[in-house]
């Protein structure tokens, strides 16, 4: 008498106890079914599998340690909010007076905002116009070489850094508004990046020059604010710049943030000076 051997049932998909499969993951060979199938180089592997491996591979980054971006969304959201504001400022009467720089107002009332707002809000149609087309022409390359992080705080600390010098040097009671701070910036954070990449730098050199000639000749501009947002972007683009790879996240949030507490001494001292009587 002659017996039979019956095939046995297939493994049981690991995620899916009740269906059987003779496919098994090429990393932990357990066995997957079909929906939990994922091709790989070699076969195929399990989900689990999938997500470990992709944790372990190093995402890029840029020259300088940022993510990289396909497409400068920072610089248009930036563009979109001084638009906004300058609408705003048009549409909505005492708003200008609200947000503008006055360091009699900013130490008197405590009004600090005034350092930020300031930089978003234009005099005019023109002033409006040439910083948001420097900023559409220079903010780009600045972005993709940075990252998105980066680049947002660079923009940030120089119209800060702007704001700053304008409430140490100019009158109690004069106005300032502008973002060409921050514009100013990001001019001498592309000198010390496109140095650092070995670009020629002839082109940004004599933009500075010109656009600082303008600041000293022409009245009513404010040399202050064009100043203090070159020297931020400048002293931020060089250490971005410099920051060797080894901790360079943790080394480059801890300048920014020391160029923060500067500011915020500056501005506790220059409020003491104003709020005793001093001009």
């Amino acid at each position: 008498m002659s017996t039979s051997s019956y095939p046995t049932a297939p493994p049981a998909c690991y995620r899916h106890p009740d269906r059987g499969t003779y496919v098994s993951c090429t990393r932990c060979q357990r066995s997957i079914c079909p929906e939990c199938m994922r091709s790989a180089a070699v076969g195929h592997q399990c989900p689990d599998c999938v997500g470990e491996g992709a944790r372990s591979v190093r995402r890029p980054r840029t020259p300088f340690g940022g993510r990289p971006v396909h497409a400068p969304l920072a610089t248009y959201v930036l563009i979109a909010a001084n638009v906004v504001m300058f609408v705003l400022q048009k549409a909505v009467p005492g708003l200008q007076r609200e947000l503008i720089l006055w360091p009699a107002g900013t130490a008197y009332y405590g009004e600090y905002y005034r350092l930020i707002t300031s930089a978003f809000l234009h005099d005019g149609v023109t002033h409006i116009l040439f910083n948001m087309w420097a900023l559409w022409v220079i903010g780009p390359a600045l972005e993709r070489w940075l990252g998105r992080t980066r680049y947002v705080a660079l923009y940030a600390l120089s119209a800060l850094g702007g704001s700053v010098l304008v409430y140490v040097l100019t009158a109690p009671n004069s106005g300032t508004l502008g973002a060409s701070g921050a514009i100013f910036g990001l001019f001498g954070a592309t000198f010390a990046l496109a140095r650092r990449l070995n670009f020629d730098v002839r082109w940004i050199i004599g933009l500075i020059v010109i656009n600082l000639g303008i600041t000293f000749v022409v009245p009513g501009i404010s040399w202050q604010g064009h100043v203090g947002g070159l020297l931020t972007g400048a002293a931020v683009g060089a250490v971005f710049a410099s920051t060797p790879r080894a901790n360079r996240t943790l080394v480059q949030t801890a300048f920014s943030v020391a160029v923060l507490v500067l500011f915020a001494a500056v501005v506790w001292w220059r409020t003491v000076g104003l709020l005793a009587g001093g001009g």
